[in-house]
């Protein structure tokens, strides 16, 4: 087997691996109810409690202009501290109820689900009448931000893995529709592969780290800018002749002190 044929492999590998792996988890998604709250639960339950703390915290009368509203604010202000215990006691009964609110969401037939899919729809607010809340206001109150903080999961699980389904997918149809192009490709290729391998490791043995790459992170952010700069080297293949990644392989082959350089294709 020449060169030429063996990185064409070689590429072509890279590429079906890449779309069979990340179609795969993406079709997860979908396929198999519950997958992504098994998988993230820990992640979830951890961004569950953030939150209910946070919105705890923030709990205040609304902030407006009319009259009903400084009125609002005047009672708030009087009776600070004991609205303070309020969200003190608040947090207990949250502590209290979140085992078993946890047990009853996470159960696929349970007919909480539909209730907080139409919260989600209708748009579920908090504000201080929360602080009086019954025991069964407290386990919606749970079970609204478990589903808030599963619905944003899947979403940007899905945007992660079909945008890494989608440049697999082209590296592999270039290397078809243009085979003098196979040296070139082996930058892409190999970028791509490396982020394949550390997302898998990731996956396998730390999965709050790339669940918290996903979730509407900065770090989410930085990988598409990743995986966009992989697009816009493929796009120079296709379209440029290669003319800008030639300049970078050549700049890395003499960097390293190769004799070795490559032409545009």
């Amino acid at each position: 087997m020449d060169n030429s044929l063996g990185r064409k492999l070689s590429l072509r590998i890279v590429g079906i691996l890449g779309v069979a792996i990340f179609t795969t988890f993406f079709a997860l998604t979908y396929s198999v109810p519950g997958w992504v709250e098994g998988y993230g639960s820990d992640y979830i339950e951890g961004q569950v409690e953030k939150r209910i703390d946070t919105t705890i915290e923030l709990v205040r009368p609304p902030e407006s202009d009319n009259a009903l509203a400084r009125m609002a604010q005047s009672i708030y202000e009087k009776n600070k501290v004991q609205i303070e215990q309020l969200k003190s006691d608040l947090r207990g009964k949250v502590h209290e109820q979140w085992a078993s609110a946890l047990a009853l969401i996470r159960d696929l037939d349970c007919e909480c689900r539909d209730k907080i899919a139409k919260f989600i729809e209708e748009g579920f607010t908090t504000n201080i009448a929360i602080l009086e809340a019954t025991n069964d206001k407290i386990i919606d109150f749970i079970h609204f931000k478990y589903a808030e903080v599963t619905v944003e999961l899947k979403r940007d699980i899905r945007i992660f893995t079909a945008s890494n389904a989608a440049v697999f997918l082209l590296l592999l149809l270039i290397s078809f529709l243009k085979p003098r192009a196979v040296a070139h490709l082996f930058l892409p290729g190999a970028l791509l592969a490396a982020s394949t391998a550390i997302c898998s490791y990731f996956y396998v043995f730390e999965q709050n780290w790339l669940l918290t790459m996903i979730h509407n992170n900065y770090l989410g952010f930085a990988y598409l800018g990743w995986l966009g700069f992989v697009f816009l080297i493929l796009c120079d293949i296709v379209f440029n002749k290669g003319r800008i990644t030639t300049e970078i392989v050549n700049s890395i082959l003499n960097a390293i002190g190769s004799a070795t350089s490559l032409l545009p294709c």
